[in-house]
């Protein structure tokens, strides 16, 4: 996948690992056909996601440009998100997993992966 490794991480905590969707192919896939689920997603550079094809519900946070949760929703299959002003990417996880991992409105989220650290959609 090309990025094997990387973990996500929640207001300073390491919670899970992640798949990091920062291309066209990758975000377009998503979640979809993947069994068992990822741990989690992010989609580099979207606003909104939809759960077209999807069977089963999921967690989803709007981030701004600098890893901050701005907003949480449950992602039913065939239902969408719409893209909200000042949200440069997307995290999507099983249902669930926010509540396990302490993710709400305000956290502050990070990828780490290797010796690299990359906090929002950069």
């Amino acid at each position: 996948m090309g990025n094997s490794g990387t973990r996500l991480i929640v207001d300073g905590r390491d919670v899970a690992d992640v798949v990091v969707a920062d291309t066209w192919a990758r975000r377009a896939r998503g979640m979809l056909a993947r069994s068992p689920l990822p741990a989690s997603m992010w989609f580099v550079g979207e606003s909104g996601v939809h759960g077209v094809g999807m069977t089963r519900s999921l967690d989803v946070a709007l981030l701004d440009d600098a890893g901050r949760v701005v907003a949480t929703t449950v992602l039913r299959p065939f239902g969408m998100t719409r893209p909200r002003r000042g949200v440069a990417d997307v995290l999507e996880a099983p249902c669930g997993s926010f509540a396990r991992w302490g993710l709400a409105v305000g956290s502050t989220l990070a990828r780490r992966g290797g010796s690299a650290a990359v906090t929002g959609g950069t």
